[in-house]
């Protein structure tokens, strides 16, 4: 039996050590717990409880009206990938129940799949899924212009968020609820339900819950606040119509802090909430930003059916005011005809939402205003 060199037993013991230093480095983990939790933190120019960083938060598509009835997507996104998909409008009675009970599921399972638009419209409910794609894609639209203006502002920008935004109106099986935010230098300082069932028992039962939301929300500085006992419905509206009021907080800091005037991708949505830009002179002494785009209000229901109001923006003046959606049929139809041009030149004129209500159309005027505020809202007016 040969007698082993001392020398050459320390080369091979010193080997082994260095693999076995090789090895643990391997094995470590991308990136350290402290650095974990350090991109945990929400940046300062973000509104507690919304998207805490580029490509993350949700989205929601402008409103797509269909032969049967409004389409209306909603994106969750974590991380620059979408992870859920949802229509929250869809048309509705009759045969649309059954079709779109299919359909939807269908079509939510596809966007995140393919983490685009680019999906196969579902046999039988053509109306819908053409509806639901125009929708889907405005509202991918709106992550990447959320997306380009957080890369935009840099890591040193703050921006300080102060302002009232409205959320989109959520349909509860007893009514319409929509929540407005009014942010003071990124603190919610007030919760309210603008819009919340009414008659009968949900009088006494919204009464008694939306002031407890509203405080919740205001303590918790986030949507994270427990359902209201007994108000279940109306708990779970006021939460996700808080949580899109939030979003167009943390979209108007994304404007805020990029100092641009607009990203490449807000260029293609046509029109979409929150896609318009902030461009300002670069010092904060020059003056508030002059915000440029297209802003989609809040649909406000009616007595006689849903008003949403779209406004297009330039150098902080209104230069168009339309009515995507407005109550149809029967005499509806030659009201709103008449109605509808005077407000929308009204809007024009007045350059905000103080105008008056056209005679004869009480119930649009009161919606119409409601709507075209909300945008306003959005775009910083």
């Amino acid at each position: 039996m040969k007698k082993s060199h001392p020398m050459r037993r320390i080369v091979l013991a010193s080997a082994a050590t260095v693999s076995g230093i090789v090895l643990l480095l391997s094995l470590k983990p991308d990136s350290d717990p402290a650095g974990a939790a350090a991109s945990a933190v929400p940046p300062q120019s973000s509104v507690q409880g919304g998207a805490q960083a580029a490509g993350t938060g949700s989205f929601t598509g402008d409103v797509q009206q269909t032969q049967y009835g409004p389409v209306q997507v909603r994106l969750t996104v974590a991380g620059g990938k979408i992870t859920v998909a949802e229509a929250v409008q869809q048309p509705k009675g009759g045969q649309s129940d059954q079709i779109n009970g299919n359909a939807v599921p269908k079509l939510n399972q596809a966007v995140v799949a393919a983490q685009s638009a680019q999906i196969d419209a579902v046999s039988g409910a053509t109306f819908t899924s053409e509806g639901y794609k125009k929708s889907l894609q405005s509202a991918i639209d709106k992550m990447k212009a959320s997306a380009g203006s957080a890369q935009g502002s840099g890591a040193g920008a703050a921006a300080q968020v102060s302002g009232t935004f409205t959320g989109d109106a959520e349909e509860t099986q007893y009514g319409v609820v929509q929540v407005r935010i009014t942010v003071q230098n990124n603190k919610i300082t007030k919760s309210e339900a603008v819009q919340a069932p009414k008659g009968g028992r949900s009088d006494q039962i919204t009464a008694d819950a939306v002031p407890k939301l509203g405080q919740a929300v205001v303590a918790a500085q986030s949507p994270n606040v427990d359902m209201v006992s007994g108000a279940t419905y109306t708990s779970t509206g006021y939460k996700k119509s808080l949580q899109s009021a939030i979003d167009k907080a943390n979209a108007s800091a994304s404007q805020q802090g990029s100092g641009s005037q607009g990203s490449d991708s807000s260029q293609g949505s046509g029109s979409s909430q929150g896609s318009g830009s902030a461009s300002g002179s670069g010092s904060q002494g020059a003056g508030s930003a002059q915000a440029s785009g297209t802003f989609t209000g809040s649909v406000v229901q009616t007595q006689y059916g849903p008003v949403q109001v779209r406004v297009t923006v330039a150098g902080g003046k209104i230069t168009k005011a339309e009515a995507v959606q407005q109550p149809k049929g029967g005499m509806s139809d030659q009201i709103n005809g008449e109605a509808v041009p005077k407000l929308n030149q009204a809007a024009v004129a007045s350059g905000d939402g103080d105008i008056d209500a056209v005679s004869g159309a009480t119930y649009t005027s009161g919606g119409y205003k409601k709507s075209l505020q909300s945008a306003l809202d959005q775009a910083g007016g």
